[in-house]
């Protein structure tokens, strides 16, 4: 029987993992999707750019949870998933306070962006399973719909086409086992520490 001590310290360490955990995939989900959607607007012709990034965003967030969750148990991954997950609102919510700031004006939110971006979060959570690693095959079946999503009208190649040349698959990839990859080091970190307590 676990013991209120051996349980407080078990807990202390999972929220610790979580967090480690969490400002980890931020960084690298925001990192990956700047330089992804860099890569997009520089090739597409005519590309909306507010639209290559909350597509852009909201598919490297849930990637991201997705690699959390496969990578640590729920105790660790929970608090981290669901903190990724909201990452394309809440960046757009920094973005927001600083446009604010600058103009020394408040203001409403508009809502159709937050109604834009669950939209979004929806459909790349439907088609990426939940405590599930996405596989390169997965995310190059999956990043087709996305390249067609954001892609402008009329361009000449198909998205799949586009998705090959520009090698995206390969970044999203390396990015979904790198956040992997340090969940399970959490998970592991975690355990060992509180089996010391």
């Amino acid at each position: 029987m676990i013991d209120t001590g051996e349980r407080m310290n078990e807990d202390r360490s999972a929220a610790s993992a979580a967090a480690s955990l969490t400002a980890f995939a931020v960084a690298g989900s925001i990192t990956t999707a700047q330089e992804i959607a860099t890569i997009l607007i520089d090739s597409m012709k005519g590309a909306d750019r507010t639209v290559v990034a909350e597509e852009t965003l909201s598919l490297i967030a849930v990637v991201s949870a997705r690699a959390v969750e496969s990578g640590a148990d729920s105790l660790i991954s929970s608090a981290a998933s669901q903190a990724i997950l909201a990452l394309p609102f809440t960046y757009h919510d920094y973005l927001l306070g600083g446009e604010l700031l600058a103009a020394s004006a408040g203001g409403a939110r508009d809502a159709s962006v937050y109604g834009r971006l669950v939209r979004k979060r929806e459909f790349y959570t439907l088609h990426l399973p939940s405590g599930q690693l996405p596989s390169p095959r997965m995310l190059r079946e999956k990043m087709e719909l996305w390249m067609g999503r954001l892609s402008p009208p009329g361009l000449p190649e198909h998205p799949a086409l586009r998705l090959e040349k520009l090698a995206l698959v390969e970044v999203v990839a390396t990015h979904a086992k790198l956040v992997y990859e340090f969940a399970r080091k959490k998970q592991a970190d975690s355990a060992t520490a509180a089996s010391r307590s």
